[in-house]
């Protein structure tokens, strides 16, 4: 399933990285501890989170994930939006709380 489908079902909000909605989501990971992120998600996931900081950006870039969603419609840190467009990763927006999010998520990815 391509991001801007995934972004478009499940009403987010792209903050940054509309260039890269042609990617491909290979699944999802949900998580808050970044080690976690590292050591359990795969490439072209989707990180399900409510950390704002700008290290989230860099495990994204190093997991190689096709995106990352902040929950709660909690804001990303401005230094946040800044690596994020520097290193072309999607950052999303979600309204709604991670569960309810990584639930839709599964649906969408396993139908």
């Amino acid at each position: 399933m391509k991001l801007a489908e995934t972004v478009e079902k499940l009403n987010l909000k792209v903050v940054t990285g509309e260039e890269n909605l042609g990617a491909e989501v290979t699944g999802g990971y949900t998580s808050d501890l970044l080690s976690d992120v590292i050591a359990n998600s795969k490439e072209g996931n989707l990180w399900i989170t409510l950390q704002t900081h700008q290290n989230i950006i860099a495990v994204a870039k190093l997991k190689d994930l096709s995106g990352i969603i902040i929950v709660n419609n909690r804001q990303p840190d401005e230094d946040t939006l800044q690596k994020a467009k520097e290193e072309n990763v999607p950052i999303l927006i979600s309204e709604e709380m991670a569960y309810e999010v990584s639930g839709k998520l599964y649906e969408l990815i396993s139908s």
